[in-house]
């Protein structure tokens, strides 16, 4: 059996680079300069979570941003927050909220229906506002590429402020305060904040203006910390690097999170199944995330905003129930598109395209991202997955490290009306009888840029290490790297020459493999390969094991536990087929737990 993904192990780190960091284990140092730490001082910030910078107002617009916001409160003017439907959006729609209203804000949200709309500002919406006497417009995790929208709003009397975090577009909006840190001008020192946090920075400016010079309408406090869960749950949704300030930001937030002082959290996690202390990142990308998400993709977007604004769990948990099953039909949903998608590519993927493209006529708008996401993952390759219209089309593309989906847009945006995104996801609308016409670009500056890419999904191993070398000590030293995530993963390590003492097919259809690896001075550990069944076929008795270490508690017994992402035949061991039978006949032996279980 050949391994199934390219190892890569990150080179030694300088002895000087290790030297410096004596009080943390040199595994912890080794990773630490893996993730671009290269001094001391930025290394031990990272770890204890203290702030680099803590001026909002290096935020290039952001000042003026405050003035126009704070002018309009005292004037009592009309404020419109005009967010996205996803996490992300829904998040930092909120958060401008309920700051704007507790210093006394006329405030009306605003998220558009993602099947009727689609992303960011449009004229409908924008006509509708000014009809509604909206006199100052704040965009949230949009607008920096809506230029005739901005215009358009301005036409119509309004302000407008622009907050972004999306990749910038070769012009900019004409309007009163754009504020990105991706601004040229922008001396802000975290330049991939989440939609969410720009958000935060501006109503962090706002209270803290606000606490120096009170505005006489102020009618409720709100505190900066209070609105860290909003911009944890939104920044690990939105999947941007959690380094730097995102790491600070989201591990404060998870202290919220599990505190569960906001309502509408505390009814989310109720309804899934979970408690108050029990979040984190995984649990807001896979849990709590997914559910604030499939509101948006199903056309429900406000009642998301509406169960983060709640104030009591009574009108929380209904919100959250109806979250829930929202959530379960999104799922099914998914699942049909994929594989409908699946089928129309089969021959792309036949003939090696090296960008998969996809349209239908009945893919549901709030679907096709999803669907793109699962097809990547199978197969590789960037993806982009259309539901097609009669005179416009909307689609949605996902890509891999190498392949910037939105500067390959960017090659393309004469045949489109509108674009946005990041490096990995991205969003579009075209005209339909167009399409024909993008697949070929599109497939052929994919194939122009990763002409010299091997396209093999890559395992990304942080250090090789003897496994007499963990210990609870080097595991505990480890979570001091937390939260892990996007930018910031789970380390991962690789023992090399282990011997299988046993192993065993677990889980439905024997989907899972259970191992007891066994180190050279006899110490056994337990090891589990999740979705990795098929190996019991041609297991050898000696593997090199690249896995993450986690603590297992199973039984009223805590351990550490080695969480299998790959396998690997060790040079001049015996061939798999040499060593099955006897691998087979270990299958039933019992498991002899290992002295590095903790009670």
């Amino acid at each position: 059996m050949q391994a199934r993904k390219r190892w890569l192990i990150a080179p030694a780190a300088p002895p000087e680079f290790i030297a410096q960091l004596a009080e943390v284990p040199p595994l912890v140092a080794q990773i630490l300069f893996n993730r671009g730490f290269a001094d001391r001082q930025a290394a031990l910030r990272f770890l204890s979570g203290a702030a680099e910078e803590d001026n909002p107002f290096l935020l290039a617009g952001l000042e003026r941003a405050v003035r126009v916001l704070r002018d309009a409160l005292r004037k009592r003017q009309r404020i419109a927050v005009y967010g996205d439907y996803d996490a992300d959006g829904v998040t930092a729609t909120a958060i401008l909220v309920q700051v704007l209203r507790a210093l006394g804000g006329d405030v009306l949200p605003y998220i558009p229906d993602r099947n009727a709309e689609g992303y960011g500002l449009n004229p409908e919406a924008i006509e509708t506002l000014a009809a509604q006497g909206v006199r100052v417009l704040v965009t949230v995790d949009c607008g920096s590429r809506s230029l005739p929208e901005v215009a358009l709003a301005q036409k119509r009397g309004m302000r407008v402020v622009v907050t972004d975090h999306h990749h910038l577009g070769p012009a900019l909006p004409v309007c009163e305060a754009l504020v990105t840190p991706r601004r040229e001008d922008s001396a802000y020192p975290c330049r991939d904040l989440a939609g969410v946090g720009v958000a935060y920075k501006l109503a962090q400016a706002l209270l803290r203006t606000n606490a120096r010079v009170p505005l006489p309408g102020t009618c409720e406090k709100v505190t900066e910390q209070e609105l860290l869960d909003l911009v944890a749950l939104g920044t690990v949704a939105d999947m941007v690097p959690l380094l730097g300030e995102n790491h600070r930001l989201v591990r404060a937030g998870l202290q919220e999170l599990n505190a569960a002082h906001r309502p509408g959290i505390h009814a989310l996690l109720q309804v899934a199944g979970l408690s108050p202390g029990e979040v984190n990142t995984n649990t807001i990308s896979f849990v709590l995330a997914p559910r604030i998400n499939a509101a948006g993709r199903i056309g429900q977007a406000y009642k998301a905003l509406e169960l983060l604004l709640a104030r009591d769990m009574e009108s929380a948990l209904p919100l959250a129930e109806m979250l829930e099953r929202l959530n379960r039909e999104r799922q099914d949903l998914t699942l049909g598109a994929y594989q409908q998608a699946r089928e129309l590519v089969r021959e792309q993927v036949e003939q090696e395209a090296p960008l998969l493209f996809v349209a239908a006529r009945d893919f549901p708008a709030g679907i096709i991202g999803l669907a793109a996401a699962r097809l990547m993952d199978e197969f590789y390759r960037p993806v982009v997955v259309i539901e097609m219209g009669e005179s416009y089309s909307r689609g949605s593309a996902r890509s891999i490290p190498g392949f910037h989906i939105t500067e390959a847009l960017e090659q393309v945006a004469d045949l489109l009306v509108q674009f946005g995104g990041h490096a990995a996801a991205a969003g579009f609308t075209i005209e339909t009888a167009r399409l024909p016409e993008l697949q070929r670009r599109l497939q052929r500056v994919a194939a122009e840029r990763l002409a010299q890419t091997d396209l093999e999904r890559v395992l990304w191993i942080d250090a090789q290490v003897p496994l007499r070398a963990l210990s609870w000590d080097v595991y505990n030293a480890m979570l001091k790297l937390e939260p892990f995530g996007y930018g910031n993963p789970q380390p991962v390590l690789v023992s090399p020459n282990v011997r299988v003492a046993t192993a065993r097919v677990v889980g439905a259809q024997g989907q899972h493999l259970k191992l007891t690896l066994e180190d050279e001075t006899g110490l056994l550990w337990d090891a589990i390969a999740f979705r990795q069944g098929e190996w019991i076929e041609r297991l050898p008795r000696y593997v090199d094991v690249a896995y993450v270490l986690e603590r297992n508690e199973w039984n009223g017994r805590i351990m550490l536990q080695l969480v299998v992402q790959d396998l690997r035949f060790p040079e001049g061991k015996p061939a798999a087929a040499q060593v099955r039978r006897e691998a087979r006949s270990s299958l039933e032996a019992p498991y002899a737990w290992s002295g590095n279980s903790h009670s």
